[in-house]
């Protein structure tokens, strides 16, 4: 995969883990029922999955991220 389109993948994830992350912190609709989309775990798996691109990005860039 080009860095480019880490760099893309990566932004991506990070936009949709955003705005997961604020469906999940509104308050629930007793009225509306239940919610049917895990929206907190779909954040978690985004930002993990940006973090992953981003780090791969980095590594063909050349710069080594801390921890190796």
């Amino acid at each position: 995969m080009s860095m480019s389109t880490s760099l893309e993948l990566g932004l991506a994830f990070a936009v949709l883990g955003l705005f997961a992350g604020w469906r999940g912190a509104r308050p629930p609709n007793p009225l509306k029922g239940p919610r049917m989309i895990p929206w907190r775990f779909i954040m978690l798996l985004c930002a993990a999955g940006a973090l992953i691109l981003v780090f791969g990005a980095l590594r063909k860039a050349g710069i080594n991220p801390p921890g190796r």
